[in-house]
């Protein structure tokens, strides 16, 4: 095959969902440009023609930088748009990832929808991930049908060191046998909903209220915020920073349910590890969330119109039966979804 690059945008090097999507790409012989920044993007797009593709996933480095005023944040949806169509006059195809319907805490919300409904109009492949992502995104843009390739996220099976036992991960966190400890795992943002979650265990009866797991990189902001929401009634072992690969199955093992409580939510890898572990999950009732997860006996369900006092039920329930987590998560292993994803480019190359 003669030598095609691949532009991907943002390409956040420690993110383990790139990284195992590349997989299959990268050993077909593409060329993979990685940029974070719109100027590297800029240079990037300068040098793609005909057979080269250029993938924006997430969007929020265009027009959200925290710096950017609203005339910086037009210019720079300008800048974007105008190197994306230089490519792509020169022969190069483009392909959008969904990952939300919207950036979280967007602070340029018109401007972010205008970009996605620019990206779902003139990208050649919409990729999504979830089966019901033109029906979550429809109040804002429509994808057009005949564009759309689904492709599930990838499961982490064999990515995370997996050699530890309940026991001595349970141990090695301060946590006895007989308590019930409940994860919330990834970083710690507003949109979570984890103001939700300690409502929802602080609800639950004194001697039935499980021990709160949270890990994963926290800005000092937010630490603050969480301090506060946990008083001294509410406990909880805690990781604001960054878990190392080696430890992400100390805080999956130890749990006997991961707990997903988000605002808004279209797709999360962080569920996708939790299964890969086996762990059972909780999810907000959302209908796209059915249409992916609704038949899996591992997942449980809360009300998003009550959220914590619903959730406070799931969690003084029974957890549930963990057995089918990682048979689903089986059936999406990394390289298969990987070579799909690698069938999708060159569909695209044309």
């Amino acid at each position: 095959m003669p030598d095609r690059s691949l532009a991907v945008f943002p390409a956040y090097r420690d993110n383990p969902y790139l990284n195992l999507m590349l997989l299959a790409p990268r050993a077909r012989g593409w060329n993979v440009l990685e940029s974070l920044r719109l100027e590297q993007l800029e240079q990037h797009l300068g040098r793609l023609g005909t057979g080269d593709v250029v993938h924006v996933h997430w969007t929020s480095p265009i027009v959200q930088r925290e710096n950017d005023d609203l005339v910086q944040a037009r210019a720079r949806l300008d800048r974007f748009r105008a190197a994306v169509d230089g490519a792509r006059g020169r022969g190069a195809s483009l392909v959008w990832t969904v990952h939300n319907v919207l950036p979280h805490d967007a602070r340029h919300l018109d401007l972010e929808r205008e970009l996605a409904g620019w990206l779902a109009d003139s990208a050649d492949v919409v990729h999504v991930m979830n089966q019901a992502t033109p029906d979550a995104v429809g109040d804002f843009y429509r994808l057009d049908p005949a564009k759309v390739v689904h492709i599930p996220h990838p499961s982490y099976q064999g990515v995370y060191p997996s050699t530890m036992t309940r026991a001595d991960a349970r141990a090695s966190l301060g946590i006895d046998e007989g308590d019930r400890a409940v994860l919330a795992f990834g970083q710690m943002r507003p949109y979570k909903g984890l103001d939700v979650l300690v409502d929802a265990v602080r609800r639950v009866a004194p001697t039935e209220r499980p021990v709160l797991l949270l890990a994963g990189r926290t800005s000092a902001r937010d630490r603050e915020a969480i301090d506060l929401m946990l008083g001294d009634d509410v406990r909880a072992v805690r990781e604001h920073d960054h878990v190392a690969d080696v430890d992400v199955q100390r805080w999956f093992r130890a749990a006997d349910v991961a707990v997903f409580p988000y605002r808004r939510v279209l797709n999360s890898g962080a569920l996708h590890l939790a299964a890969s572990f086996g762990l059972p999950s909780v999810l907000p009732d959302e209908p796209h969330l059915r249409v992916e997860f609704g038949d899996e006996e591992w997942a449980r369900w809360f009300d998003t119109a009550e959220p914590a006092s619903s959730l406070a039920e799931v969690l003084g329930a029974s957890a549930p039966s963990p057995g089918g987590a990682e048979r689903f998560s089986r059936r999406l292993a990394p390289y298969a979804l990987s070579r799909r994803y690698a069938d999708l480019l060159e569909s695209a190359a044309g």
